[in-house]
């Protein structure tokens, strides 16, 4: 309901099972899915991790919806291939606001929830899954840009990136997208895993500080 009572979007599809969200995906083709991480059949991170794996789906971007911030399972799903998450409590304007950030391939991670949560990332044995940048690739970023990528692991948008380093909004999304080139990401949420697993920040690092 609160989606239709949006102007600028449209629910082409709802499903009531993981299996049914990535069949769904398939047939309707839709912009972004809101996945919910605990579904019946098929959990929304394997859920997630299917439709961040098709080529077919290679535009479709995925909003995690969870009960707490401190899920255990938000990484898990920002590895699957989700480019954000919620918590269920978010208010109904944000939530609207969520899903136009990301569908225009932002990702939504915010500062204390992205620290606690890549915490996490650091103590798992697993290795990335294909796709998320290997911290050797860091090597190929200049000062400057590993400045900016640091602010993004730290949930920074372009604007408050900008502001913090003194530089227009404009040249921060140029360092963003040439960061995203030079390392492979498919979003920003693939950057905050690989700085934070290449020790360029850690989760004790205060926002603002290198």
């Amino acid at each position: 309901m609160l989606v239709s009572s949006a102007r600028d979007m449209d629910v082409v599809g709802q499903a009531g099972t993981g299996r049914e969200a990535v069949e769904l995906a398939r047939t309707t083709r839709a912009d972004l899915v809101v996945m919910d991480i605990r579904m019946p059949d098929l959990d929304g991170i394997e859920a997630t991790r299917r439709i961040a794996a098709d080529e077919d789906l290679a535009g479709v971007k995925v909003l995690v919806l969870t009960t707490y911030d401190t899920d255990e399972h938000i990484v898990e799903a920002l590895r699957a291939g989700a480019s954000g998450f919620l918590v269920k409590d978010t208010r109904p304007a944000e939530l609207l606001d969520a899903i136009r950030t990301v569908a225009a391939g932002d990702s939504l991670l915010s500062p204390g929830p992205t620290a606690r949560l890549i915490a996490r990332v650091l103590r798992l044995p697993e290795a990335p899954p294909p796709g998320v940048p290997a911290p050797a690739a860091l090597a190929a970023l200049s000062e400057r840009e590993r400045q900016v990528l640091a602010l993004v692991a730290r949930g920074l948008n372009n604007a408050e990136a900008a502001q913090t380093l003194g530089l227009s909004p404009l040249t921060t999304k140029t360092h963003v997208s040439r960061i995203m080139g030079k390392l492979g990401a498919r979003d920003r949420a693939q950057l905050v895993i690989a700085a934070y697993e290449s020790g360029l920040v850690s989760p004790s690092c205060r926002s603002g500080s290198p």
